[in-house]
């Protein structure tokens, strides 16, 4: 009887500590090779200077991450694959692990949190509107009756719905496969505003043909942080993302990451955005923190 009780308790304890998480460590030892996911238009997180060369702050963030999991099990020969993601498709990848790790420009909350796991908070932003200066639109109650676009598969997507509910103003609002496909319905005239992330419509627009047809306006609906995906539950490789970035902050290095992708001249127009580390990026740095929007 005791045996058995013994065993039964085995179970329940291995089952509570998650044994069937995913071991992307293990994963990674026994192919050889370590599967990282990119954006195409996620300016200047993740895109594309080129065919098939993304580049940026969160491929920045993905190599360091690399350079950990070569030392960590001793392969410095390990292979980097590279895949295109989308809003829409980023988290299934994730959770049938056929991409090890998505650094691009993804929210961290509580509802994504039951299907993958975040690391340490690396940015925070809001969702805002990129017009054309043309429009004369300034802030949400001018959208009434319009149409509006924003990005399949993303939280920009989510608020505006329930703010067009809330407020009542008949918004057709249209959802694009990326951000790029987004942008060009506002810059062909199908759609009067963007809804997304503030500093992603920076980005685009710092891309566009004639950057200063455009404008960011209106107040952020909503605060949030971007973090890397990983695997549900899979707290080994966490750790290894986690010391990553928290090293990065605490050495200076990822400042220096900030000031290059946000402050400097970038691809592929060599303009810079012009945007400062906010102040909850800052009080991030100091007491890093994995937590979710609501």
């Amino acid at each position: 009887m005791k045996k058995k009780l013994s065993v039964l308790f085995a179970t329940l304890t291995l089952a509570a500590t998650g044994a069937h998480a995913a071991d992307t460590l293990a994963k990674i030892a026994q192919s050889g090779k370590i599967t990282l996911s990119y954006r195409e238009s996620s300016v200047p997180f993740s895109y594309l200077n080129g065919p098939s060369q993304p580049i940026g702050f969160s491929v920045e963030l993905s190599n360091a991450v690399v350079d950990a999991v070569k030392k960590k099990l001793n392969k410095p020969n390990l292979e980097v694959a590279w895949m295109p993601v989308t809003s829409q498709n980023r988290i299934p990848l994730i959770s049938n692990g056929t991409v090890d790790l998505e650094c691009g420009s993804t929210t961290n909350n509580s509802a994504r949190g039951k299907e993958v796991s975040f690391a340490i908070n690396h940015f925070y932003t809001g969702t805002r509107l990129l017009v054309k200066k043309s429009s004369k639109i300034k802030d949400y109650a001018d959208l009434a009756k319009k149409t509006v676009a924003s990005t399949t598969g993303t939280t920009n997507a989510q608020v505006m719905r329930k703010y067009n509910n809330d407020k009542g103003l008949d918004m057709d609002i249209v959802l694009a496969k990326d951000h790029a496909d987004a942008f060009l319905l506002v810059e062909s005239d199908r759609a009067v505003a963007f809804a997304m992330d503030d500093i992603l419509l920076f980005g685009l627009m710092s891309n566009a043909k004639t950057p200063s047809d455009f404008e960011v306006v209106g107040e952020s609906l909503q605060v949030e942080p971007y973090a890397c995906m990983l695997a549900k539950d899979d707290t080994a490789f966490k750790k290894v993302v986690d010391d990553t970035i928290i090293g990065l902050m605490k050495s200076g290095e990822f400042e220096k990451m900030y000031n290059k992708w946000f402050l400097s001249p970038i691809a592929p127009k060599n303009t810079p955005l012009g945007l400062p580390m906010s102040q909850q990026l800052r009080d991030n740095i100091k007491a890093p923190s994995d937590k979710p929007a609501t």
